[in-house]
């Protein structure tokens, strides 16, 4: 002992991949399987026909076992031709009457058959405003509601529209998830915050209308991917949807992206749907590859940042995000 000079030395290992008081029921999976669908826009004779399109889709993911079912924002506009004759404010405020139904539909929808899901978002009166939020239905029965943060000026301007102040990940079955509607997504500081707690997998439904507005959503995803060190799904809507106002044309190309390492594809596209065409994408992540490039990735993007000069805070007031600090030190 005269290197140690009598002192004791400690050696620690530490294994990335340890889990203790392993549990045999209620075990969170790391190999998990995303549904995508790319709606196509159409009109319905009436809501039961929408949901019955809804099923559909919820049905084939079920027979891939899917573990999440992510649907696009606004996908159930068909069902604002009826209000058609009145302004687009009026409009997407009577679509807003079939929120709570779709929410029940769905919540049955998850439990029925055994998948999380993700219903992309619908308008909703909240304290006499209009709002843009979304449901995680889980497979166990419980409902929990996301809220779009940002709202883009064609929201603002038609209809009306107001951000919401909700930001959280969510604890499922399949570990930490968050969800940022559309526009929200091309803004990092979110997904960093939810990144913050853990969040693995992100969900971005969106509605854009031109390549060019979708790629600003795609690329935005991309970013959000490598920087934070997780997958990121997208699923919009396609075609064109006559006799309703602000809603003629949509353009989406529905993916799954990853960070950028060995262990993923070289361009970070982990599958995509054909260009604007209806379908659904079928998609298996797993998510001990983001532990693996956490510790010991090429670049290790979470790890490295400078927290010594610079942070980023969220100013919580009841739960709701109300405003994003940044401290420069």
């Amino acid at each position: 002992m005269t290197e140690s000079r009598d002192y004791a030395a400690l050696i620690e290992w530490i294994n990335i991949y340890y889990e203790s008081n392993k549990k045999l029921l209620n075990q969170i999976k790391t190999n998990v399987r995303l549904s995508l669908v790319q709606w196509q826009m159409r009109h319905f004779k009436d809501f039961d026909a929408l949901c019955e399109q809804i099923e559909f889709f919820v049905d084939a993911a079920s027979a891939y076992e899917a573990d999440f079912i992510l649907f696009p924002e606004f996908f159930h506009a068909p069902l604002m031709a009826e209000y058609n004759h009145l302004s687009e404010a009026d409009a997407i405020r009577g679509l807003a009457k079939y929120t709570k139904l779709l929410k029940k539909r769905f919540a049955e929808l998850a439990v029925s058959y055994n998948a999380n899901i993700i219903t992309g978002s619908f308008p909703e009166l909240i304290d006499g405003k209009l709002h843009n939020i979304g449901y995680l239905c889980h497979r166990n029965g419980k409902v929990e509601e996301y809220q779009k943060i940002h709202i883009t000026p064609g929201e603002r301007e038609s209809w009306g529209m107001v951000g919401g102040d909700l930001l959280k990940t969510f604890d499922t079955d399949c570990g930490k998830v968050g969800v940022l509607i559309c526009y929200d997504v091309e803004f990092p500081e979110l997904s960093r915050l939810l990144a913050d707690e853990g969040m693995n997998i992100l969900f971005v439904p969106f509605l854009t209308d031109t390549q060019n507005a979708y790629s600003r959503v795609r690329h935005c995803s991309q970013a959000r991917a490598i920087e934070n060190e997780c997958f990121v799904a997208i699923a919009g809507c396609v075609g064109n949807l006559p006799k309703v106002n602000n809603m003629d044309i949509q353009y989406a190309q529905s993916a799954v992206f990853t960070p950028c390492d060995f262990a993923f594809p070289t361009n970070g596209v982990k599958a995509e749907a054909t260009p604007n065409t209806e379908m659904t994408l079928i998609v298996d992540v797993d998510l001990d590859l983001l532990k693996d490039l956490n510790h010991k990735g090429s670049v290790t993007n979470l790890r490295d940042r400078r927290k010594d000069l610079y942070r980023m805070e969220a100013a919580l007031a009841k739960r709701s995000l109300s405003e994003l600090e940044f401290a420069v030190s």
